[in-house]
């Protein structure tokens, strides 16, 4: 393949029964991934706090992308194909900061596909698949270093995992063969790879690709391979029956074992853990088949959550109390150990239901005063304390 056609597939990639027994330190949970789970409908403002921070908008400050990271103080905002990454104070969503270091220079990145925010150095942490390298710089945009990694790496995410490391997801997919792991602690100072070792027989790829005369067509699971729990990493393999829960100190435990086993499935059905809270286990399976070629075509998904207080588990629909009818997507990595999520709620959709009478509290109050062409309300859902 192509090193662009790897390329085009990076990019897509960051758009991108249960057991008797209950799990505990020393157990986990079954899922089946066949089985058909019974109806629940949540409230999002019943397990979680939501904090709305509408954006400014101006002629410097204007949202194309999505917000990227959450600070104390401060939201990351990142437009990827301008090379903008954008400062907000979270406290007002005034915009502090518009940097751009665009181009093919050693101190600039082509895209901002990630950017991170180091919370203790107050640095920016710029992943830059192109070019296989981190661009570090200071919150006014000046460059600090550059950590190269091994080139043909789909470096998809980067997670703070300790203070010299990250741990990044490695996707398997065609023309990145050569890897046997999909998870590997990379080098704050060097970019050095140590593979995080996960067991299975024979490694599958969750990605489809076709590949029509010059063009590659393809689709890849919307959700990440990385989540977080109770301080702990939660290792999602897809070619992998078990998924781990990790840290430095004990490694891997079984966390949830699925069944049947993904070896033995046609077309192969993935398991993907999301957003973990005392009570609820979020989790989506992803079916590996759909028409590539056909744009609105996508692989099927079902969302699954485990209740531990009935040590059930549902097909579920999570709903916001604040905006009728919406329904939120608990498939991700916890952005810290406060924020589970964020989304971007766009003015046009908040006037709409507003005007139709879909909206409570203070999003009614921060919509009463949105043009329909204002940046979006970035949504904030944090874990009750």
């Amino acid at each position: 393949m192509k090193k662009t056609s790897i390329f085009v597939m990076f990019l897509a990639l960051g758009l991108f029964a249960c057991s008797d027994s209950k799990p505990g330190d020393s157990e986990f949970l079954t899922v089946d991934v066949t089985t058909y789970y019974p109806p629940k409908d949540i409230v999002l403002q019943d397990f979680m706090d939501v904090e709305y921070v509408p954006l400014e908008t101006s002629d410097e400050f204007l949202v194309k992308g999505n917000c990227a990271d959450v600070g104390k103080n401060i939201l990351v905002v990142t437009n990827v194909r301008e090379g903008d990454i954008l400062l907000f104070d979270r406290a007002t969503g005034k915009g502090i900061k518009k940097i751009n270091r665009q181009g093919k220079g050693p101190e600039e990145y082509i895209l901002p596909f990630n950017v991170y925010l180091n919370k203790e150095e107050d640095e920016l942490i710029v992943n830059d698949g192109p070019t296989s390298k981190i661009q570090v710089y200071d919150l006014e945009g000046n460059y600090k270093k550059t950590i190269s990694y091994k080139p043909g790496a789909l470096v998809s995410g980067l997670h703070d995992y300790d203070t010299g490391n990250f741990l990044v997801q490695d996707i398997y997919a065609m023309g990145n063969e050569s890897s046997t792991s999909s998870f590997f602690l990379m080098s704050k100072q060097n970019g050095s790879r140590k593979d995080i070792i996960v067991p299975y027989e024979k490694r599958i790829s969750p990605i489809i690709t076709k590949v029509v005369g010059d063009r590659v067509f393809f689709r890849a699971p919307e959700c990440g391979f990385i989540a977080s729990y109770q301080g702990d990493w939660i290792l999602s393999e897809p070619s992998a029956d078990t998924i781990y829960r990790h840290n430095p100190i004990d490694g891997n435990r079984p966390f949830i074992v699925r069944t049947p086993s993904v070896q033995q499935m046609d077309p192969e059905v993935f398991l993907f853990p999301g957003i973990l809270t005392n009570r609820y286990y979020f989790m989506q399976t992803v079916t590996k088949e759909c028409d590539v070629e056909k744009e609105d075509s996508d692989m099927p998904k079902v969302n699954l959550v485990y209740d531990k207080e009935d040590g059930k588990i549902y097909k579920y629909k999570v709903y916001n109390a604040d905006f009728n009818g919406r329904e939120e997507n608990l498939i991700g990595c916890a952005l810290d150990n406060s924020i589970a999520f964020s989304d971007q709620l766009m003015a046009d959709e908040l006037k709409e239901a507003e005007e139709r009478g879909k909206l409570k509290g203070e999003l009614k109050q921060i919509a009463s005063v949105l043009h329909e062409d204002d940046n979006p309300v970035i949504m904030l859902v944090k874990y009750k304390e």
